[in-house]
């Protein structure tokens, strides 16, 4: 397995190089969040551990820009930041993975394998379908480029059909992961609210498979 390590602390980068050599793992260090991108765009690495604090480019711009090209490699974010908004940060830009400094190697090691064991599906930090674009960290919706105001409710059943795209979504399903489960929800909210978002974001954008379930239909808006 090859690693990269983005880290401008360099006992820390040697450190973790050391430390991740010895385990088995092959290594590549730099310092520079610039470089570390070049390196993550073009060398075929398994995983990688990026720093936050980073000379000309951030980690958070890092793994913004992989995740815009579509570049789904593990990220392990490190970071003296450890508020929590900080960790949301960090993750709504695309980490697989928080871990503040100072930290234990063995937690730093575990998690590490975690992300290895999943490998690399897409998770799209902005999920998009045909002109369709929705943002779940600033809760935003867009339809061709101009700006859609959803509920709670209509963007919850949106974001759940886009990380399904194409497929057909059942009821039942919908009911069960948009729905509070705890609360008596009559079979019909699902309807009503596909009737609702169709409003919103153009009917031929949501399809209905008749007997199965609802479809989200990719629309070119150029």
């Amino acid at each position: 397995m090859r690693l990269l390590v983005v880290e401008d602390e360099a006992r820390l980068a040697a450190a973790l190089q050391r430390g991740l050599q010895a385990e088995g793992f092959a290594v590549d260090v730099t310092g520079d969040g610039q470089d570390g991108l070049e390196m993550a765009r073009h060398g075929e690495y398994d995983a990688m551990i990026l720093d936050v604090m980073l000379p000309r480019l951030s980690g958070y711009r890092v793994v913004r820009q992989l995740r815009a090209e579509e570049h789904w490699l593990p990220v392990l974010m490190l970071s003296a930041k450890d508020g929590e908004y900080d960790q949301a940060d960090g993750l709504d830009c695309g980490a697989d993975d928080y871990l503040t400094k100072p930290f234990s190697y063995v937690v730093l090691l575990a998690r590490l394998r975690a992300l290895l064991r999943r490998g690399t599906p897409e998770r799209p930090a902005v999920l998009r379908h045909g002109d369709l674009e929705l943002d779940p960290a600033q809760r935003k919706v867009t339809v061709a480029g101009a700006e859609v105001v959803l509920t709670a409710r209509e963007f919850a059943l949106l974001e759940y059909l886009l990380r399904r795209p194409g497929e057909v979504v059942s009821k039942t399903e919908l009911l069960d992961h948009v729905w509070d489960a705890a609360l008596d929800t009559a079979a019909n909210a699902v309807e009503v609210y596909a009737g609702y978002l169709r409003r919103k974001i153009g009917r031929e954008r949501l399809e209905t498979v008749r007997g199965a379930g609802y479809r989200l239909v990719a629309i070119d808006g150029s």
